[in-house]
């Protein structure tokens, strides 16, 4: 299981995924769906097309990882969890067979995702890679949409250690004449992502290109919802959306799902623009999102973030920058396989620190932690869990200061179960 060990357990074959497959009798068949993969955002992204076209009146699923409390929030249909009495009796059913072809964590609950949704009837899905694109297990479905979100140093000892490299492993999920949105140009990647678009006649689309984001509201006191204008540049369409992902880099992400959802309206999917407005709107309630720049309490302001790598923790200090606070409290954990160095040398040093290891056997010790940390000009107390750290911070934050905690989605996922 990757989130538990981490490279371990990652297979770097489709074989087994295609051997559940056909044990399945091909349930991604009978389902029209949306891929979507990349290093940072994919999950805000998948969200957000989810819950426009739940309000379109698709039938949706949704899958995702990780999760952050229960397994069964990777699987959804309109919102819903899966059925656990559907996960108990698809692995009774299979067991015998599970264990002859010796899947993955990630192989089976592929297997599981695409057999309920077919069995639920759903009309289309929008499915999250879990780690790479070319041999995720999820990349065995021909989707109506490719969806790449960006690309930054991530798992480099799986995916490779330049930009281009990492690129050409998200490039693998783009097929055949099949339309390709890419959230980001980026010099080192742009050209590579042309030609494998041309090498299979797929037509490409970047969304920052082709739309204009003007955010309407503002930062500094965080609020409920962002507002913001949207517009085509090709067609000067314009959009105005309420959204409550309201963490600065969202702005991407809302553009390259805008980008994403017209491409699918040029397919044909019915989707009108009160649909649009009210699956922005309505993001967190229809699909249950959780974990990004989600506030849990605004005296002292108390937030979490699942950024764990350098890119992400560069949008969250960017937001938490703009925000006015009298002290600044992080709470902060890290799995041991991350850019350690390069992720503590992005964080402020005029905070106070509460280092902790995420409850998995991936965790980095939090010991281990501030020593490292402190090589970098930051001071704090470690701790043996993250509750204990997390309790700390807010017993020591005064009601004008802030409290954020964040490092690893694991340290959030633990967050988010703590009563305060």
């Amino acid at each position: 299981m990757y989130q538990r060990i981490g490279p371990a357990a990652y297979k770097g074959s489709l074989e087994i995924t295609h051997a559940i497959d056909t044990l399945l009798k091909h349930p991604h068949k009978h389902f029209r769906s949306i891929h979507v993969a990349g290093t940072n955002g994919k999950g805000s992204v998948s969200h957000l097309m989810a819950s426009v076209l739940q309000e379109a009146g698709y039938k949706t699923g949704l899958y995702t990882s990780p999760h952050l409390k229960d397994f069964r929030e990777r699987i959804r249909i309109n919102g819903k969890k899966i059925k656990r009495r559907y996960i108990t009796q698809f692995i009774a059913t299979h067991k015998g067979d599970f264990e002859r072809i010796k899947p993955s964590f990630f192989e089976m609950t592929v297997g599981l995702a695409f057999s309920y949704f077919a069995g639920e009837g759903i009309d289309v899905a929008v499915i999250e890679t879990g780690l790479g694109g070319r041999l995720d297990s999820t990349n065995i479905i021909t989707p109506d949409l490719s969806v790449i979100t960006n690309i930054s140093f991530d798992h480099m000892n799986l995916l490779g250690n330049t930009l281009s490299d990492i690129a050409r492993e998200k490039a693998g999920i783009i097929k055949e004449r099949i339309p390709v949105v890419v959230g980001e140009t980026q010099e080192e990647t742009s050209l590579l992502f042309k030609e494998a678009a041309s090498s299979k006649n797929s037509a490409i689309f970047f969304a920052d290109k082709d739309y204009f984001f003007n955010e309407c509201s503002q930062n500094f006191k965080p609020s409920s919802f962002i507002s913001a204008e949207i517009t085509n540049r090709n067609s000067l369409k314009k959009y105005y959306l309420k959204c409550p992902l309201t963490g600065i880099y969202q702005h991407k992400n809302i553009v390259t799902s805008l980008c994403a959802i017209e491409s699918l309206i040029k397919q044909g999917y019915q989707i009108d623009e009160n649909a649009i407005r009210k699956g922005y709107r309505n993001v967190v309630s229809n699909t249950q999102f959780m974990g990004r720049w989600q506030i849990l309490a605004r005296s002292p302001l108390v937030l979490c973030d699942t950024g764990h790598n350098s890119a992400g923790i560069s949008e969250v200090i960017r937001h938490i920058d703009q925000i006015k606070y009298k002290e600044l409290h992080v709470v902060f954990g890290m799995v041991n396989d991350k850019d350690r160095a390069g992720i503590l040398s992005l964080l402020p040093k005029n905070a106070h620190y509460y280092f902790c290891r995420p409850d998995i056997p991936r965790g980095l010790d939090a010991e281990a932690l501030r020593a490292d940390a402190m090589e970098h000009g930051l001071r704090g107390k470690s701790y043996s869990s993250t509750e204990s750290a997390f309790k700390d911070a807010l017993q020591s934050a005064g009601k004008e200061d802030m409290v954020y905690a964040g490092g690893s989605t694991f340290v959030v996922a633990e967050v988010l179960q703590i009563k305060f």
